[in-house]
Formats: C-alpha cells, sequence, structure tokens
C-alpha cells in the first residue's frame, strides 16, 4: 500500500510541472492574442478595403443594412488578422513546448508537415480569394435581369469570403491525409486505388455540406480536393514505403 501510494506521488509529481507548463502557455498564448487584436483592430478597416476591391470591381458596391452590421465585420476581420500574425508564435511555441518528448526522426516528420499543411492552406485560401471567389460572384451575377438586380450586404460578402476561405484551406490538406495514412501503413495504397470511386463521393458530399448551396462552387472545391488526393497518392506511392 505504502508503495503505491509512493508511486502515486511520483506520478504526480511528474505530471504537474508538465500541467504548469502548459498552463503557461496557454496564457502566453492568450496574451500574445490580446496584444496584437488592438493593431489588428485598427488596421480591419484598411483590410476590409482591400477584401472587397480583391473580390469586386471597381464598379460594383456593398450595401449595409443595420447600424452596426460593418462594425461586427471588421471585428470579425480583426479576430482573422490577430490569429494570422500570432500564428507562427503560436506554432512555435507550442513547438518548443513538445520538443523534449520527440525523437530527432519524429521531430523531423513533424516539421516537415507543418510546413507543408501550412504551405497547402495558404494555397488554398489564396485561391479560393482569387480565383473561387470571383467565380462564385460571377455565377451570382449572372440572374440579373432588368427587373431583377444584386443588392448584397458587406457582412453576407466578408462571411461567404471568409468560410470559404478556411474551407478550402482545410481541404487543401487531402494530400497530406492521404500520403500520411500510406506511408504510415494506416492503409494501403491498392486498398486506397480501390476506394477511389467512395473517396469522389465522399469528397461531393463535403463539398456540398461545406459550400453555399449551388453547384459552381461545390464543383470549383471538389474538383481541385479530388486533384490533391490523387496527387498524394501519387507521391505516396513514389516513394518507397518501409
Amino acid at each position: 500500500m505504502r508503495k503505491m501510494t509512493k508511486n502515486k506521488a511520483t506520478a504526480d509529481e511528474t505530471i504537474l510541472p508538465h500541467l504548469e507548463a502548459f498552463r503557461q502557455l496557454l496564457l502566453h498564448c492568450l496574451a500574445a492574442l490580446g496584444v496584437v487584436f488592438i493593431p489588428a483592430f485598427l488596421a480591419a478597416p484598411m483590410c476590409m478595403n482591400m477584401l472587397i476591391s480583391v473580390l469586386l470591381h471597381s464598379s460594383q458596391s456593398l450595401n449595409y443594412f443595420t447600424p452596426l452590421e460593418v462594425f461586427f465585420v471588421q471585428l470579425k476581420l480583426a479576430f482573422v488578422i490577430d490569429l494570422i500574425f500570432c500564428a507562427p508564435w503560436i506554432a512555435w511555441s507550442v513547438w518548443r513546448f513538445l520538443l523534449p518528448a520527440l525523437y530527432e526522426s519524429e521531430r523531423k516528420i513533424i516539421r516537415n508537415l507543418s510546413l507543408y499543411a501550412a504551405g497547402l492552406f495558404i494555397t488554398g485560401v489564396c485561391g479560393c480569394l482569387f480565383f473561387i471567389m470571383p467565380t462564385v460572384i460571377r455565377f451570382g451575377l449572372s440572374f440579373e435581369t432588368l427587373h431583377l438586380h444584386a443588392v448584397w450586404s458587406v457582412e453576407a460578402l466578408i462571411d461567404l469570403a471568409l468560410k470559404l476561405s478556411v474551407v478550402f484551406g482545410l481541404m487543401f490538406q487531402f494530400p497530406l491525409m492521404t500520403y500520411a495514412c500510406i506511408r504510415l501503413k494506416i492503409v494501403s495504397k491498392e486498398k486506397v486505388k480501390q476506394k477511389r470511386p467512395a473517396v469522389f463521393l465522399g469528397i461531393l458530399i463535403l463539398s456540398a455540406l461545406l459550400t453555399p448551396p449551388d453547384i459552381i462552387s461545390q464543383l470549383l472545391l471538389a474538383l481541385p480536393t479530388y486533384c490533391l488526393f490523387e496527387f498524394g497518392l501519387f507521391f505516396a506511392k513514389a516513394e518507397k514505403i518501409t
């Protein structure tokens, strides 16, 4: 009994410093987000105008229908800007926290995967803002007639742009998911090749759930995602599976 009590006390003494370090990590991350939020909010109006200029032609304009609509839009953009600027420091802090518990091979794998994931996420976001969103907007404008005009609110357009950007950034992680599952032998490449129709159907369903209810945006998300899935499968097959 004494031995069990002693072992439990030793385990608590081992865990408590890690919990305290994790608590300090969370506090530092929250403090960084709080400090950066102030300049992010000040920069939000300029960023909102830049985003609108990317999405719309100079002849087009947006409307707002409540007194605080633009303020809340700028508030959302401030949170996004805050996360973007703090993300590298937060990732570095989490990396330093995990570093002592990782082997050198694990460090290399996580570091490479993190860089690839960040690159794919940024590619997805930029592709959405510069190519997908203008296509969606042109599709929406195609329904205009002599008696039917598009009147969009700034909140609706910015919310759609932010939502689709996050969705494209996340869906662009498919090559890494495919590559990791095959390399870690969670599933064999032969089984993945056999499940291609199911994968394509799953991507179509996800695209329908994550995008507005129009076929254009769904296909614009589903087709690149499936191509990225094939890229991940190709690179996983190209390397020797150990």
